[in-house]
């Protein structure tokens, strides 16, 4: 596990207990030879959350410019790419899917975190463009960091 991902496990697990929520927030045990479905998954009674979250980290201090879904993605054995995967996963489980990416910006740097939900993956991936660029990451709704973590603000994470 990432420290990306313990740290959205966590914000979730304290937002549910000091909000009263009833929901939990785990990442299933990744084993060798078999693909986990997501990074994250979000229990709950009420529907907003009820997630799948897929969690990417990008180091823009390396030079890199935008989120690539060759790149950034894994195709299994069989050649279904893993948006592909996420997406029948989503649909079969009836969670409300998100990528989470986190941009790394080097020793000394904040990083920055923001939520794109997942129908705008997928619909991105079935187009021309196969990537998304920082800028157009950025104008997604931002995962709050809060000390040294990140804080869950439920507007993120409501399906609009």
């Amino acid at each position: 596990m990432t420290e990306f991902e313990r740290g959205l496990v966590t914000s979730f697990n304290s937002y549910f207990q000091e909000n009263s929520v009833r929901g939990i927030s785990y990442r299933l045990k990744q084993h060798r030879f078999t693909s986990q479905f997501l990074d994250v998954l979000v229990d709950s009674l009420n529907p907003d959350y009820y997630l799948g979250i897929e969690c990417k980290s990008i180091s823009v201090e390396k030079g890199t410019k935008a989120l690539y879904f060759t790149q950034h993605f894994t195709t299994d054995k069989k050649g279904v790419h893993q948006i592909t995967r996420i997406s029948d996963f989503l649909k079969q489980s009836g969670r409300c899917g998100f990528l989470a990416v986190e941009l790394r910006y080097g020793v000394g740097h904040s990083r920055e975190a923001y939520a794109i939900p997942w129908e705008d993956i997928r619909e991105r991936f079935h187009s021309d463009s196969l990537k998304y660029t920082i800028e157009e990451i950025r104008s997604y709704p931002s995962i709050i960091r809060s000390g040294g973590g990140y804080r869950v603000e439920p507007e993120v994470w409501v399906k609009k």
